[in-house]
């Protein structure tokens, strides 16, 4: 598959970005009056849709405006990722670090709301990372291996060799690296020449 080639199946239809075996995934929602249900995962339209990831582990966070979570990833268990939103907004960026890798230090990016119910796949190999452009977001991701909190690693939000272009918040004309709000960890991060 090629960039912007879609495969359907079940009530998902999957993406190509142009990187490989990263995936947006749009959701088919059925709603009435009454409100909508969805289907969030399925594993044999995805396996069909080019994900065969084994999920194992669920996370949720909460955040506000111009809090960016990243860029991170593991470095010994390395985890694949299906991310959306529950409520409100968010710019999701996932940074190609598989070694020999023909789009090696690219950058995918794509926006996640309750609204759009899009998913985004970030496979193993990632750094990943979101900023919150609403008032608060709900993030919600599954993860193919378990969280080992002594193999983080960290890469600069706004690494200049990676050129990440960042949307302005909402009710922003333009971004404003001033509203940024990040974590001390986050702020640490080393830049990608260093990794």
């Amino acid at each position: 598959m090629t960039a912007g080639d879609k495969t359907t199946s079940g009530n998902f239809t999957f993406t190509e970005t142009t990187i490989d075996g990263v995936i947006i995934v749009d959701v088919k929602a059925f709603g009435d009056e009454r409100g909508y249900f969805m289907e969030t995962y399925k594993k044999p339209d995805f396996i069909a849709g080019g994900i065969a990831a084994d999920f194992v582990q669920d996370n949720q966070s909460s955040s506000t405006k111009g809090v960016l979570r990243g860029l991170h990833f593991q470095i010994e268990h390395p985890q694949s990722k299906l991310v959306r939103v529950i409520s409100g907004k968010v710019f999701d960026v996932a940074v190609d670090l598989r070694e020999g890798s023909p789009t090696y230090g690219r950058w995918e990016g794509v926006i996640l709301s309750a609204e759009n119910r899009r998913q985004f796949f970030v496979p193993r190999g990632f750094a990943h990372g979101f900023l919150v452009l609403s008032e608060t977001a709900e993030f919600c991701y599954k993860c193919d291996d378990v969280y080992h909190p002594n193999d983080e690693g960290g890469l600069m939000w706004d690494d200049p060799a990676i050129g990440i272009e960042w949307p302005a918040l909402e009710g922003d004309s333009a971004f404003d690296c001033s509203r940024i709000v990040l974590s001390e960890k986050d702020q640490n991060h080393p830049l990608f020449e260093a990794i």
